[in-house]
């Protein structure tokens, strides 16, 4: 695994960045309260367990972003996943100040990290905010059914003035790119950015 990307100044909010792309179990060590029970002792095992693993990733009861880790550890032990199921979406804006970042995830979770270095969790789902998930997962299926995945390291955060869309799929991590005004107007990106938009919103006035 390459060096982690590091866009903020403090080192806890880098942590979260980087958690939010469910790529690095051990990046999770610090926040599984106890590794020897379910389902970190699935994620965190050093012997083959693919079964496991595989049960893992079908277990609606764990939260997406453990089913991610399962899939990622999977890919990584070099096992095909020949199937496309969205769990995640993270949105970062390039802006002067920082970074702006959103992501969500298909359990009704979300978080929002503020160039300001501020961070908002959703964990209580609402009606709301699970309308406004949904809507972001509708346009970020429509996405990744014509783009592929990524096959090299994730990439350092977007420079000011660029946006990029990264979706975390069962069988990869896919993502599109560009200056913020133009992905706007795309007829791809430009339904995923308002979607973010709008969940954003939300969580910034939840929690005004």
């Amino acid at each position: 695994m390459a060096q982690q990307p590091a866009p903020y100044q403090t080192e806890s909010l880098n942590l979260i960045y980087n958690l939010l792309f469910c790529d690095n179990p051990e990046l999770f060590k610090g926040s599984a309260t106890d590794q020897s029970v379910y389902p970190w002792n699935i994620v965190f095992a050093t012997h083959d367990n693919t079964e496991e693993l595989v049960r893992l990733t079908e277990d609606d009861g764990v939260e997406s972003r453990v089913q991610l880790l399962a899939h990622s550890k999977l890919r990584a032990q070099g096992h095909s996943i020949n199937y496309q199921e969205l769990l995640g979406v993270v949105i970062e804006v390039g802006m002067d100040d920082g970074l702006d970042v959103i992501a969500a995830y298909s359990d009704g979770s979300a978080r929002y990290l503020n160039y300001s270095e501020k961070l908002i969790v959703l964990e209580a789902q609402t009606e709301q905010s699970n309308a406004l998930i949904d809507e972001l997962f509708n346009c970020g299926n429509e996405v990744i059914q014509k783009i592929g995945p990524w096959d090299k390291d994730r990439l350092p955060a977007p420079p000011a003035g660029q946006v990029r869309l990264t979706f975390l799929v069962s069988d990869g991590l896919y993502f599109g790119q560009g200056p913020i005004d133009v992905l706007a107007e795309d007829p791809m990106g430009g339904p995923v950015i308002n979607a973010a938009a709008e969940l954003m919103k939300y969580l910034t006035g939840f929690n005004a």
